[in-house]
């Protein structure tokens, strides 16, 4: 397990190297001065050569990448043009709020999705199942932005009981940087319920499209294990209904709704800059979205890395977790 673990963490290693050459040439090409639009059309040329020497523009592409690689090993992902900070400093402030929303809407998918989608395989062609394919359907048809506005006007405008803008009027202590955590570590009850009410309707935009994805594959597997000889002697022996589904066949149809879960977690990491956009959720996205409109080249690279790396991550994560849960499973080999 240690041996399959390290061999696993070395391969993120290509994976960045490449992501960051293939990130860097992108940005380059793209239309646009970023030195230019941060001095504004009224500099002089002297200013511009100055500012380009201060980030290292004025170099080869072939040397500024070479720069730029070896500060990633170093933990130096360069000084952002719009900001005028390391972009390592910015990450650290605005990944959190995002990685916080992720976490909380993953868990409201995984929460939902897999007892719907058990409850729709045990309950084939009845009035449940067809409820909850319905709700899956329109789950992954409805775009989540759409969803997010709706949310905001039903719960936040008309009913009033959720506020739809912000991550919370009153913060914790910093520790992590996670307000629901920091709030718990600090015995914070009020900053806790607070950080509950904004981040609940964020969450529930971004996590019905997951949702919806983890009750289709439960369901699908849940059905395939149906009438396999192990539930089929287990029925005969008169274990209770539960037992057989819950214990035995939710057990082994699982590995694909964790994979489907890991898969996901990743890419609600960049899907969630649509709903930070619409709750005005301090994450990444704002940071992102300004870097792109100043072509802040080392925010633009850096931001993609990160997702790219958590999505590796939590890849290695998900194949860990296959044996703890179906010892036949040797991922060593």
């Amino acid at each position: 397990m240690i041996k399959y673990i390290i061999k696993r963490i070395l391969t993120i290693i290509p994976i960045i190297i490449g992501l960051s050459l293939l990130m860097f040439l992108l940005s380059r090409f793209m239309p646009g001065d970023p030195v230019r639009l941060k001095l504004g059309p009224n500099a002089s040329a002297s200013q511009i050569y100055a500012m380009q020497e201060q980030l290292g523009l004025h170099k080869s592409i072939i040397i500024q990448y070479f720069n730029y690689l070896t500060g990633i090993f170093r933990g130096d992902l360069g000084m952002s043009i719009r900001t005028g900070r390391n972009v390592a400093v910015d990450i650290a402030e605005t990944f959190p709020a995002t990685f916080e929303l992720v976490v909380f809407g993953v868990i409201i998918a995984a929460a939902v999705g897999i007892p719907l989608g058990v409850i729709s395989s045990t309950r084939y062609n009845k009035w449940p199942d067809f409820v909850i394919r319905i709700f899956s359907m329109s789950g992954i048809a409805i775009p989540s932005f759409l969803l997010a506005i709706l949310l905001q006007l039903i719960f936040g405008y008309w009913l009033g009981i959720a506020p739809i803008i912000g991550r919370g009027d009153i913060l914790p202590l910093k520790i992590t940087g996670l307000n629901l955590l920091d709030s718990i570590l600090t015995g914070n009850g009020a900053a806790f319920m607070d950080g509950l009410k904004h981040i609940i309707l964020p969450a529930v935009s971004l996590s019905i499209a997951t949702c919806a994805q983890i009750m289709r594959i439960t369901r699908s597997n849940m059905m395939s294990q149906l009438n396999k000889d192990y539930i089929l002697a287990a029925k005969s022996y008169g274990l209770p209904k539960n037992i057989v589904e819950n214990r035995y066949m939710l057990k082994n149809a699982f590995t694909s709704v964790l994979t489907i879960i890991g898969m996901e977690f990743g890419s609600l990491i960049g899907n969630a800059f649509t709903i930070e956009t619409v709750y005005g959720w301090p994450g990444m996205a704002e940071y992102s979205i300004k870097g792109l409109m100043y072509k802040d080249y080392n925010s633009i690279i850096s931001v993609t890395l990160v997702i790219g790396l958590l999505f590796a991550v939590i890849n290695i994560v998900v194949d860990i977790f296959y044996s703890a849960i179906d010892p036949r499973i040797k991922i060593g080999n």
